[in-house]
């Protein structure tokens, strides 16, 4: 393994020990208006975006988009709550693999049952338990990422020319991690499919026939 290949995985390790989740006690206890709503998540969430500098995490458009594709519940007189902020933060984490369609499908049921509910079950603590779910995972991921790195490096052991090797070896390396990617996200559709209501699995049963050239 080079000294760039050492500083590549060490920068890896190093951001996903950077991956944090907005806790609901960081979120003002007063509601915000769109404009705070939006400066609150790119600050929070910042070190999320590949490129920090650049891109912005959350824009009015977005929370638009969202509201009219019923993936989050309206603003009450414009203004945003705590529940619209970890809404938000959902759909920043799902956007990055899912379709909008599939979003919906899994956030409408949530917030149709728990959003503005009292009770045990909120979707503030329906967030934190999520939430610690995944951060017990870290560890995990971490492993397994050294792992197929580990396993990309034993490859092309024929390929003589150095240079040509590690680009072999590091695209070995990215397809890996695209199929875990892949394998993941094929195993959530499969998942949504299969618990979709029936009137949303005739209707992508109608959009997939037209999609083949069928009536």
């Amino acid at each position: 393994m080079t000294l760039d290949h050492e500083d590549l995985i060490n920068s890896i390790m190093e951001s996903l020990g950077r991956v944090s989740f907005i806790h609901p006690d960081d979120i003002p206890n007063i509601d915000l208006y769109m404009d705070q709503v939006t400066g609150f998540i790119d600050k929070k969430l910042k070190n999320t975006a590949r490129h920090p500098s650049e891109e912005r995490i959350l824009t009015k458009t977005m929370i638009n988009n969202y509201a009219k594709n019923d993936l989050l519940p309206p603003p009450d007189r414009k203004r945003y709550n705590k529940e619209h902020i970890l809404i938000l933060v959902f759909i920043y984490y799902f956007k990055n693999i899912l379709s909008i369609n599939d979003i919906q499908q899994m956030l409408h049921p949530l917030t149709e049952r728990y959003f503005g509910k009292d009770g045990d079950l909120t979707i503030a603590s329906i967030y934190e338990e999520v939430a610690s779910v995944e951060k017990e995972q870290l560890e995990e991921i971490k492993s397994d990422i050294l792992k197929k790195y580990q396993t990309s490096q034993e490859k092309f052991d024929e390929v003589e020319d150095e240079k040509e090797q590690e680009f072999l070896r590091l695209f070995a390396f990215i397809c890996s991690l695209s199929y875990d990617v892949y394998v993941k996200k094929l195993l959530i559709e499969k998942i949504l499919d299969v618990s979709a209501p029936p009137e949303k699995d005739a209707k992508r049963s109608r959009r997939d026939k037209k999609k083949d050239g069928k009536p």
